[in-house]
């Protein structure tokens, strides 16, 4: 019987850090790769918070190293120096006014969370707040660590070793980063203050990076000493970090993913490397038609989902030929698809462009991170691509949010590239990605009435900039997806922004 209720107790809490905890009606995130904490704070009031957006991930907020010989990489922010919160996004005082503006909009903060390791070793010793360190002698004084505090003997992870050696995967250094032992109270104690230092100022979860370089007791131990949300930013009472642990297993490694499930979420990597692969030809669309475990994905509230995220944009971990940006039609059609299915917790990207994939964020002369500008059409300017803003992928976040937890139901496909479903009686969707025209009638499960296609257009007083759709007493309409058209997905609901 004791075993029963414990078993039943570390089931509960594991549930307790499966959920975002978004304010009602909302159900997607986006990370705002290296954005500034006060435009993140002006983006949640002027967009995101109206446009429905439930979150956002944001880069780390702790100190790092500068690390100028490399022009100031996107990656030296997964160096940390020290737990201050301080780098070139802002300081603390900036970092908890985004967090509380954001809540007040509706939006949630959840963090980047380093705490496998800290730098490497490079010539450059200053942090983005004028933290030193010796690292020969693995001295972090701004934390302050020393050499007991890290795995010994000293090794480093070698490519052979994630097939057979999960002992040197999680005591190793990764890329060289000066591995933490988590093992210790010490170590523990300095994370945990960490991560509730900023709970404190309101984020309600954390992304936890390398987490299949950490071991799964040391990770229980640092979660459930974490203190519940807090309820003067509108959590309620007894709310849970939602924590989502960055673990890459596409198979054949001496670790998995199922030994993290059981702790909290999981970053589900299989998800964008399939639909990418789908919306790129390499895999008809019909076979969508069961999306989910039966794919070998992760259980659907266990999985934070995504196409592109910081890394495999880059071709850094898991899977090729991921879609982004640059790809921008099978790009929209794969969000698209995400976000119409209710399979996970989605997450978008929303980029810098870059043609090096080393490159930092847009910066002046002196390495300061250079704010997106607006354009009259809501896109971005100063080299910042801001997928979240495109009409395609906002629409379909409304749309996520107004299918709410209703089941797909009415596939229909032609036996190739052409598909379309609904979400009970809230959505529907079509998408075409063959090379002809998609011209059927179909069910849309939807009341009788006009629809403008949110993707080809949107609602304007009563009329539509694109596409009309017209639906029967019966549920059917006309359903026109050019193979040549802009976008490969039409999509309807009967939320404001798509019912005349």
């Amino acid at each position: 019987m004791f075993r029963l209720i414990l078993l039943l107790a570390a089931v509960s809490l594991a549930l307790a850090y499966k959920n975002p905890h978004y304010a009602s009606g909302r159900t997607t995130m986006v990370h705002l790769f290296e954005w500034k904490w006060d435009d993140i704070a002006a983006e949640c009031e002027r967009f995101l918070g109206p446009r429905g957006y439930g979150g956002i991930q944001i880069s780390p907020p702790n100190e790092n190293l500068a690390i100028w010989s490399a022009n100031r990489p996107w990656w030296e922010r997964y160096q940390p120096i020290s737990y201050r919160l301080v780098t070139r996004s802002g300081n603390e005082q900036q970092f908890a006014s985004m967090v509380r503006r954001c809540n007040d909009a509706g939006v949630r903060i959840y963090v980047d969370a380093i705490i496998n390791h800290m730098t490497g070793t490079w010539n450059e010793n200053t942090g983005t707040g004028g933290s030193t360190a010796n690292f020969g002698d693995w001295h972090y004084p701004a934390v302050p660590y020393g050499r007991n505090d890290f795995n010994w003997p000293h090794c480093v992870i070698s490519g052979s070793d994630y097939g057979c050696c999960p002992d040197r995967v999680r005591n190793c250094e990764l890329s060289g980063l000066k591995d933490l032992n988590q093992g210790t109270e010490y170590v523990r104690q300095m994370i945990v203050n960490y991560m509730n230092h900023l709970i404190s100022l309101g984020v309600a979860g954390f992304r936890i990076d390398a987490a299949k370089h950490m071991w799964p007791g040391d990770m229980r131990v640092i979660f459930d000493r974490l203190h519940n949300l807090n309820t003067a930013h509108g959590f309620p009472s007894g709310a849970r970090p939602y924590i989502y642990q960055e673990v890459i297993d596409l198979g054949g490694e001496a670790i998995t993913r199922d030994e993290y499930t059981p702790l909290a979420a999981v970053t589900e990597f299989k998800f964008g490397m399939e639909l990418s692969r789908a919306f790129n030809r390499g895999n008809q669309l019909r076979w969508l038609v069961n999306w989910g475990p039966a794919w070998g994905l992760l259980a659907s509230n266990d999985a934070l989902t995504f196409i592109d995220n910081h890394d495999n944009q880059r071709g850094h971990g898991a899977g090729g030929n991921i879609l982004t940006y640059k790809q921008a039609k099978q790009y929209k059609g794969a969000i698209a698809f995400m976000l119409a299915h209710p399979y996970g917790w989605p997450q978008l990207m929303s980029s810098f462009d870059f043609h090096n994939t080393e490159a930092g964020p847009p910066m002046d002369s002196s390495g300061n991170i250079i704010s997106p500008s607006i354009n009259s059409d809501n896109s971005c300017g100063n080299g910042w691509i801001c997928e979240h803003r495109w009409r395609q992928i906002y629409s379909m976040v409304a749309f996520r949010n107004r299918a709410g937890n209703s089941a797909i139901s009415n596939w229909w496909d032609n036996g190739s590239n052409q598909i379309a479903f609904c979400r009970g009686n809230q959505g529907f969707v079509a998408f075409n990605n063959d090379y002809w025209d998609l011209n059927q009638t179909l069910q849309t499960c939807l009341p009788a009435g006009t629809y403008c296609d949110v993707i080809s257009g949107e609602k304007s007083g009563n009329n539509c900039t694109g596409k009309r759709i017209t639906v029967g007493s019966d549920g059917r309409a006309s359903i026109s997806l050019g193979a040549n058209d802009y976008d490969m997905v039409l999509a309807i609901h009967t939320g404001d922004e798509s019912r005349l």
